[in-house]
């Protein structure tokens, strides 16, 4: 967020420097002629504006560019969250609802309605980690390190089993970079957990009480 922040100040003191720029060069020759006096040679002023103008000119258009792109790339995140919370939504219907489970992508692997539910519930956490990914909020190495931990439990690995193959085919339908830069360390991070042994089962997430856990 610190970063974003920042990012957003540099942008708009690019803009407010380009805006600056171009008033400067349109409010130059009022200022040039009030200034002047009587015996001024204007042609060898009007050579003079013409030289350093362009350049002061193309500044000001790059800033207006950048402030153009900023906007665009606020208006896609914008979106995107208004996607994301409209998927969640839907979802959470479902998981309330275990009768609209049905509605949704047949599961490729057996479950019960529970863990319909269950993976319905993880499949969120796996679509925020997405958009956060692409989105730029998350680099590798804090999703790596975000996924190894989610792979340590079984709805977590079941929800990949079911759902990866699909995951992987809709990025490459997509055709963007990042979406499929974020399903490749998913795949690998889940090959690596089952590589290391069982998850831990959801039914021993808790213990009785009284008892200590045992990993």
């Amino acid at each position: 967020m610190t970063q974003s922040l920042a990012g957003r100040r540099r942008i708009f003191g690019w803009t407010a420097a380009g805006l600056a720029a171009a008033a400067a060069v349109t409010a130059a020759p009022l200022l040039i002629q009030a200034a002047a006096p009587g015996k001024t040679n204007w042609q060898e002023l009007s050579d003079i504006s013409q030289t350093y103008g362009t350049p002061l000119s193309i500044i000001a258009l790059l800033g207006v560019a950048v402030g153009l792109a900023h906007q665009s790339r606020q208006t896609a995140i914008v979106y995107e969250e208004a996607q994301r919370v409209s998927h969640r939504e839907l979802v959470i219907m479902a998981i309330n609802d275990p009768e609209l489970i049905v509605c949704g992508d047949p599961f490729t692997i057996e479950v019960t309605a529970v863990e319909a539910k269950q993976i319905a519930h993880v499949n969120l956490f796996v679509h925020n980690w997405s958009a956060d990914y692409r989105l730029k909020r998350f680099n590798d190495a804090a999703l790596r390190m975000r996924l190894q931990a989610h792979f340590r439990g079984e709805m977590a690995r079941k929800h990949w089993e079911n759902g990866g193959a699909d995951w992987r085919q809709f990025a490459e339908a997509l055709g963007e970079a990042r979406m499929l830069r974020f399903v490749s360390l998913v795949d690998a991070t889940y090959a690596e957990a089952v590589s290391m042994g069982p998850p831990r089962l959801a039914n021993a997430f808790f213990t009785p009480a009284g008892q200590p856990h045992r990993q």
